[in-house]
């Protein structure tokens, strides 16, 4: 048929135009004539029936209940377990730093050094105050036993005495003052005033720098609606044996094991969370206030869950799924209530009974009905480890 189109197309080429224009023409009809087979023979070829296909080989897992225990990763902070401030007791020019910044001080140690020499002066003329007061008294006490002064002026110089005396404490204690030493031991942070400042003792103008106590080391974190839900009585018991690890940024986890020293008894109306602390030595100073890190607490257990792989569960709009295989070998799209990741598998809540044939693989060949030829294979019970469970735990905690 193609060739017949071709000889009519040609002659009426020759009937019209020159032999080299023909021979133009006539090598483009024989391409679009090649092409033109080549579509018929495709269409030809897909319009005939495909062969039988057999059922889907597919892995499958058996569902059965197991239990397991509460693990919750959460994004923690490191603060101080004391954290001191290091405040200025009298007013005025802030003369030398005496510390190196982030350096470990003990108490008693000198910090900062206030222009002393005010303070000096005030000291002597309190001094000579004193004196003064202390020889009045001393002639009028030798006086009044004589009957040559009265009661009052004996009880006057007695007082003016002890007023002068008490100026004189004043004094000396402003003046050591002028020399900040630090109130207790730990590491120091940023001098918040530099040499030249006037300082006050009075308001922030009085804060020079803070003193941190990192061993212990406390960690902060909040437990979210979510995750106290599925602990027993609806909140963490500090009383059950519970274990509480830290997570480095690199991955590892803290060798010191930590333990909970405090739990609010209330939500915080700001982050929807019930604020907790946890205690964690820290000899070698690896831990640093303000860092960010995530700690894992294990408490308490969940009973008749289900494991299912997290490549086994489908996530849409509608919730989360798995393929089960039913007894005629046909495949059911199964609704599912998921909690947390537990190493690589999706713990499942409810929506699967023990026995229950799920689909680990070829998930995106399945459809509704398809007939499957099921192969059993083992669960792989990953625990959370340092490497494997934090980051899924973390996107399981998101996807909530």
């Amino acid at each position: 048929m193609i060739g017949a189109v071709l000889n009519k197309i040609v002659i009426h080429f020759q009937a019209k135009d020159t032999p080299r224009l023909v021979g133009a023409r006539l090598v483009a009809m024989v391409a679009v004539g090649i092409a033109l087979f080549w579509l018929s023979w495709l269409s030809t070829s897909m319009a005939q029936p495909a062969g039988p296909q057999g059922p889907l080989p597919v892995s499958v897992i058996e569902a059965r209940a197991t239990n397991i225990p509460n693990v919750f990763e959460i994004t923690a902070q490191a603060e101080g377990a004391k954290e001191t401030e290091v405040r200025a007791r009298v007013n005025g020019i802030l003369l030398k730093r005496l510390f190196e910044e982030g350096s470990r001080v003990e108490a008693g140690q000198p910090l900062f050094q206030i222009d002393p020499q005010p303070f000096k002066i005030t000291l002597e003329e309190a001094q000579a105050r004193a004196k003064q007061t202390a020889r009045e008294a001393v002639r009028l006490k030798l006086l009044f036993s004589k009957q040559a002064v009265s009661r009052k002026e004996f009880d006057d110089a007695t007082s003016l005495n002890e007023i002068a005396q008490a100026t004189l404490k004043t004094a000396q204690l402003n003046l050591d003052w002028t020399t900040v030493t630090a109130p207790v031991s730990g590491i120091t942070g940023r001098a918040l005033r530099s040499e030249g400042n006037l300082i006050s003792s009075t308001g922030d103008a009085g804060l020079l720098t803070s003193i941190y106590q990192i061993n212990p080391i406390w960690v902060r974190f909040g437990l979210s609606a979510s995750d106290t839900a599925q602990l027993p009585g609806g909140r963490l018991d500090p009383t059950q044996n519970s274990s509480v690890e830290l997570l480095l940024p690199n991955g590892q986890v803290y060798a010191e094991q930590g333990k909970i020293n405090f739990q609010s008894t209330f939500i915080d109306p700001k982050l929807g969370t019930q604020q907790i602390r946890a205690e964690f030595p820290n000899p070698k100073s690896e831990i640093l206030p303000g860092q960010f890190l995530r700690i894992r607490v294990t408490t308490g257990m969940q009973e008749n869950v289900h494991l299912v792989p997290q490549a086994a569960v489908i996530q849409s709009e509608r919730g989360f799924t798995v393929w089960t295989v039913g007894p005629d070998s046909k495949v059911i799209p199964t609704p599912i209530k998921v909690g947390k990741w537990y190493g690589k598998n999706w713990v499942v809540l409810s929506g699967l009974k023990d026995g229950d044939r799920v689909v680990t693989d070829q998930i995106i060949k399945i459809r509704p009905g398809a007939m499957v030829k099921p192969t059993v294979v083992p669960l792989n019970p990953l625990l959370p480890s340092a490497s494997s469970g934090a980051a899924p735990a973390a996107r399981a905690k998101d996807r909530q």
